[in-house]
């Protein structure tokens, strides 16, 4: 069967992914098992979910839901049909004033969140990955966190659920008649439900079993607390599909119920002389109305201690310490003071190490729980070469924490895994425990297979815990199951899987799997690779920051793709390898912006774009770096050359009206595809003449900076409608605030340097990074100066150009200060500035490069100035333009500002504002409003 020609009679065949690039790159989730699916699609309604059933039911095509992926214990990998979710997914409705939230399966936690976020009301669940992780997923592994409990799960949060069972029936328990319905049209599923529910409630063993398990956390099995909690099948069976997996049917919307998201925080991190010392804290501090109690082990502590910031006494920890990262939450300061204060005066019966020391500063609590959040991660990115990381979530009694802790310690030593560590939310009695492991050889597999048999034990007969407290039972537990449960309770989810799906294809082999060794088979190898490459594994928080994820790839796909392509390297499968890596040139390397915003998620700084930025460097030929070598050392007639074409572009425009030019370039492109694409904001470039003079002085001037203009401002710095280009209207505000300003002689031709770093042209970056740093040490008067360049985009990367440049220009550049637009305006202009009119309602696009050098906040602060509301829409993200990539692949920038002008579609403002002209370029293309530059927001207003 060709299976692209028959889904087409189904979905567009933009929407069907078969391409071997495609089925290789999403054969990978966050767990440790691997499966390429036969095809991968993105149905975008509720129509193309049933009939995507009735071709599985038709061929026997296994189908498998993926949300964000991030889930750990192979629950959403496949060798039939994957179903991504993540793009057309994300509707979300706040009802109720954020008492209640609709959501459907393809939205993040943490955009849930932000929409609640103005109603002081967040989602119940809280995993550490939630920034990630999309409620597709957060609803069907039950998901719970850090401080959610077993009452604010999805389980018990989740009102209602519309599903849409595998024979292609749809119910909604929102709606009163679909209970009637649900009897009529499935009489077998009804009855067995009510079967199973009546065997439960009349078996008085069995239905305490079951309300013993669930105290504690657990996502092992199917929810059969939903068969004593509910009556009528059909809310049976909608509680069931929580922490299903994606085995029972398919979840297409959600209405949940939301929890107080306090405004009153008080963080610290408390030390103990041993990890059982500080699980006797426990119960003390949950007495005590903490809402979050985190353990970290002294592993799991060593593995972060040397990140900036983190507090000396980490380092000086005795390898039997531990640390209790302790929150409390309230609705008021005085609430929150008096819990804190009630605390503290019980500490003397604790075995502390130090005397805890509370902060309420949101950004000391912030990086506290980037370390806890961080720690999965962290050890995977110093694990050996070739290994994989394995994350196992247990649970015991609190009050038997301590000793079982120390058992699992054991176990450690006796199978050798010496670097593992131990966290997790000790006020629940939920324990991870992390260890690195090869699969390369079968003494590796079967000493893994002992460790987890051995851990098995020990949690169900010795303790009596949980196997999965909340990461879901996947193909990692499933052998397990029955192990936990019993022979009955183990029966039922069996009759259950097998009524509401007979065939047997939704999600196979997860959760109900009668191979002993499914755990075993299928998993991901990790050949060595490169530096980058090597320290992923793969979990998936970079994903929602990626400009190119909903249209060719994203990091950890990419890297995914890299460890593919060494693997067949290894094999010797020169047909594939050679196949895979033409596919990779466009989706792994042109559509990838560079921008680094992959970083800013990853628990361990991943910079995928400087993985890129090395590929295209290495394949880069000795004439091509020449070349751009010597464009780098006659910047000046590129610059030139580059002003001509656009002011001939503009006047062609003038003549034969404003599409002209976008028509000509087109057409070029489809014979020389390297012909940049005209844009519609493409305006004359502006006259250079305001920079052969400084601003006039001013009586009582207090400053004096250097003026260093971008070279794409001195190229394309005018706006349409404006009287002035950038450069005038930055001189415009400096004379208003009296600041004296020196403009470089020899501005022409210089520039950045980020054309080139970007391109890989390593030797044309650095002889431009040398030269630029050199002007800028002149003009600055050997660093007396501050120096101020009006382009976001371009400072940031000349904050990074150190490694390219000579020893001298490296004294140099330790001098210099090198600012951003938005740097100059919060610190020069905002404590002199009283702004005369104020806009009333504006929208801002901050960019990539304030979000990497951590300014974003001051952009926002300088809006709030100069303007009376203030709308950062929360889908702003990097709109792909990367400098020049979104005139080379204007699909790249259409995809990635697509959310963003969603959101914008029906919003009204004033102005809108950026900081680097070529994103301001994009955002008006897709918004369809003028993007300007946010000095044109401060000259006009003050």
């Amino acid at each position: 069967m060709n299976i692209e020609q028959e889904l087409k009679q189904i979905l567009p065949e933009t929407r069907i992914k078969t391409r071997y690039i495609d089925v290789i790159s999403f054969a990978s989730d966050a767990g440790f098992y691997h499966l390429v699916p036969a095809a991968v699609v993105q149905p975008v309604g509720e129509a193309e979910i049933i009939a995507l059933f009735r071709f599985s039911q038709q061929h026997r095509i296994p189908l498998v839901f993926r949300t964000g992926g991030t889930s750990l214990s192979g629950q959403s990998i496949t060798d039939g049909i994957l179903v991504d979710l993540s793009q057309f997914w994300n509707k979300i409705q706040v009802e109720d004033a954020g008492n209640r939230v609709r959501v459907q399966p393809g939205i993040t936690g943490a955009m849930v969140n932000a929409h609640l976020k103005r109603h002081s009301r967040k989602i119940g669940p809280d995993p550490s990955s939630i920034s990630a992780a999309m409620m597709g997923g957060i609803l069907s592994n039950n998901s719970s966190g850090m401080c959610c409990g077993v009452v604010q799960n999805s389980y018990h949060t989740t009102r209602y659920i519309r599903f849409i069972l595998p024979d292609g029936r749809a119910f909604s328990t929102e709606n009163p008649a679909d209970y009637q319905r649900f009897k009529d049209q499935c009489p077998e599923l009804f009855l067995q439900l009510a079967t199973f529910r009546e065997q439960i409630t009349s078996d008085e063993k069995l239905q305490q079993r079951i309300r013993y398990k669930y105290q504690t956390k657990n996502t092992v099995g199917y929810s059969l607390n939903a068969f004593i909690d509910y009556a009528h099948p059909l809310d049976i069976l909608a509680h069931l599909l929580i922490g299903a997996e994606g085995t029972l049917a398919f979840i297409a919307e959600a209405v949940l119920d939301t929890v107080p998201d306090y405004a009153f925080k008080s963080t610290a991190l408390l030390y103990f002389p041993t990890i059982y010392d500080a699980c006797q804290a426990i119960v003390p501090l949950t007495r005590a109305g903490a809402l979050m109690v985190e353990l970290m082990d002294r592993a799991s502590l060593r593995a972060v201690e040397n990140m900036d910031g983190i507090p000396a006494i980490v380092k000086t920890l005795p390898p039997t310490a531990a640390a209790l990262l302790v929150e409390f939450q309230e609705n008021s300061q005085q609430e929150l003071d008096t819990r804190v204060q009630n605390f503290l005066a019980s500490t003397g019966r604790l075995s502390l190490s130090e005397t805890p020391v509370f902060t309420t500063d949101p950004a000391a609590q912030a990086f506290f729980w980037k370390i806890r959040k961080g720690l999965f991660p962290a050890v995977g990115a110093v694990r050996a070469s070739g290994t994989t990381v394995i994350l196992e979530d247990i649970a015991f009694p609190v009050e038997k924490l301590g000793d079982a802790i120390s058992d699992i310690q054991q176990l450690f030593l006796q199978y050798n895994y010496l670097n593992a560590i131990i966290f997790g939310h000790a006020k629940d009695g939920n324990i991870h425990f992390v260890v690195t492991q090869s699969f390369n050889t079968p003494d590796e597999v079967t000493r893994y297979d002992r460790f987890l048999r051995d851990v098995v034990t020990l949690v169900v007969d010795k303790y009596d815990g949980t196997l999965k407290a909340e990461h879901g039972t996947g193909r990692n537990m499933a052998p397990f199951v029955e192990t936990e449960w019993g022979g009955d309770a183990y029966e039922i989810m069996k009759k259950i899987k097998a009524a509401a799906d007979p065939h047997g294809l939704l999600n196979p082999g997860v959760i109900i799997n009668s191979d002993a060794e499914v755990h075993l088979k299928n998993l991901k190898e990790l050949p060595a690779v490169e530096e980058e490459v090597d320290r992923c594994i793969e979990c998936g928080y970079c994903e929602h920051k990626c400009p190119s994820r909903d249209i060719t790839a994203t990091p950890r796909r990419r890297i995914v793709i890299r460890r593919a392509l060494k693997k067949l390297e290894n094999d010797g499968d020169k047909k594939h390898y050679q196949l895979l890596l033409d596919q990779y040139q466009y989706d792994g390397l042109e559509t990838c912006a560079v921008d680094g915003l992959c970083a800013t998620a990853c628990p361990v700084d991943i910079n995928t774009g400087d993985l890129v930025k090395r590929l295209r460097r290495e394949n880069h030929s000795a004439s091509a770096n020449k070349m751009a070598l010597r464009a780098a050392r006659h910047f000046k007639t590129v610059e030139a050359t580059a002003r001509m074409a656009i002011k001939t572009g503009a006047a062609i425009n003038s003549i034969f009206g404003e599409k002209a030019m976008i028509n000509i370039t087109a057409a070029l492109r489809r014979l020389i595809p390297a012909i940049p694409l005209w844009s519609a904001e493409m305006t004359p470039p502006p006259h250079l003449s305001i920079l052969k003079s400084t601003a006039a002085p001013a009586s009582g001037q207090q400053d004096t900076i250097v003026y260093f203009p971008a070279c794409i401002s001195r190229m394309m710095g005018s706006y349409k409608g404006k009287s002035k280009n950038l450069l005038e209207t930055f001189m415009s505000i400096c004379r208003k605030s009296a600041i004296s300003v020196i403009v470089p002689e020899q501005l022409s031709g210089s520039c950045c340097s980020q054309i080139f770093s970007s391109k890989g042209f390593k030797d044309a970056y650095a002889w431009t990074a040398n030269s630029t740093i050199e002007k800028m040490w002149a003009a600055s008067r050997n660093g007396a100066l501050p120096v101020v360049t009006d382009v976001s985009s371009c400072a940031y990367t000349l904050h990074h150009v150190r490694p390219v440049l000579t020893a001298a220009n490296q004294q140099k550049f330790d001098q210099l200060r090198i600012l951003d637009s938005v740097d100059f305006l919060h610190e020069y202009i905002l404590p002199r500035a009283t702004a005369s009119q104020k806009k009333k309602n504006i929208v801002l696009h901050p960019v990539c490069s304030l979000e990497k050098m951590k300014t974003t906040h001051k952009f926002i602060a300088i809006a709030n100035h100069f303007a009376e509301e203030v709308t950062v829409p929360k889908n702003a993200g990097c709109c792909g333009m990367a400098g020049d990539r979104g005139f080379l692949f204007p699909e790249l920038t259409a995809s990635a500002t697509r959310p963003e002008a969603t959101e914008l579609a029906h919003h009204s403002a004033d102005g809108y504002y950026s900081s680097t002209k070529t994103c301001e370029i994009a955002m008006s293309t897709a918004v369809k409003h003028n993007y300007e530059s946010v000095l044109y927001l401060v000259d006009e207003t003050l």
